[in-house]
């Protein structure tokens, strides 16, 4: 079986950890200048490195679906800067997971593979994918959704340790980034974080950096730039794959699964 995922920054990367470790062949996608936070847990490294592991899981820069194809047959993950994913027409996968987390649909059809899902809200089973799953933390994080789509985006970030809006960092105006500190840093309240054209973007919390964008990056006033997570463990936390990414990668498993089954007429895959 072979899956394009559209996206890879860390919640595609946990779908893909799931996918890949249940040994279904994976081809990703980005943009060409990736914009993920939590770098440490993104395949789309790759893109910006020409390789990255994410825990156990290497993956590497590909230009064409051709060399995508060689990556995978050397058992590398390939990560292709194909934001509008023109690859798969070329690849013509079983499955698309549209894990862009752009909180709309930036162009993904339920034409596109057999089998189509979308991830979190914008999405609407039946129209544009075959499924949808949920994205909100809580009790129906993961779920899959036949009918209808996720739960509408609040703009808040789910609460960590008591912490919510306040654990994020956004850019203070608009420029170029330049980080202070590293992701995996114990950073303070009011600590540089990073610079945007000199101007200071101050941590918000006490805590440890577990997301950061990278030099050079072109931001925009309010962009978010940066993830403080507060909880005493985390350090660890910024080199694995978070509960959420990999809950929301069960729920995407489930259902190819359940698509391919029904495809078959009924049997198990």
């Amino acid at each position: 079986m072979l899956v394009v995922i559209r996206g890879a920054g860390d919640l595609a990367s946990g779908i893909a950890l799931r996918l890949w470790r249940s040994g279904v062949s994976l081809v990703m996608t980005d943009l060409p200048r990736p914009t993920s936070i939590r770098r440490t847990v993104c395949f789309s490294e790759a893109i910006r490195l020409g390789q990255t592991r994410v825990e156990d899981v290497e993956a590497r820069r590909a230009e064409t679906p051709e060399a995508a194809l060689a990556l995978l047959r050397q058992d590398i993950l390939p990560v292709l800067p194909d934001p509008k994913a023109a690859c798969v027409a070329a690849l013509r996968p079983d499955a698309v997971v549209d894990a862009i987390l752009a909180k709309k649909n930036l162009g993904t059809a339920i034409h596109d593979a057999p089998t189509v899902i979308g991830v979190g809200p914008g999405f609407t089973a039946g129209v544009d994918c075959h499924a949808v799953v949920e994205t909100k933390r809580g009790h129906y994080l993961g779920r899959v959704i036949h009918k209808g789509g996720a739960i509408p985006d609040t703009g808040i970030p789910g609460s960590i340790a008591g912490h919510s809006a306040d654990r994020v960092l956004r850019a203070p105006r608009a420029g170029t980034f330049t980080p202070v500190r590293k992701i995996g840093d114990r950073v303070t309240a009011g600590e540089t974080a990073a610079t945007v054209d000199g101007v200071p973007m101050p941590c918000t919390i006490d805590g440890v950096l577990r997301g950061l964008l990278p030099e050079g990056t072109e931001v925009f006033p309010g962009m978010k730039s940066g993830d403080i997570d507060p909880r005493p463990e985390a350090y660890d936390h910024c080199f694995l794959a978070s509960e959420k990414a990999l809950a929301i990668g069960g729920g995407v498993l489930e259902a190819i699964l359940e698509r391919t089954s029904a495809l078959r007429g009924g049997e198990r895959p």
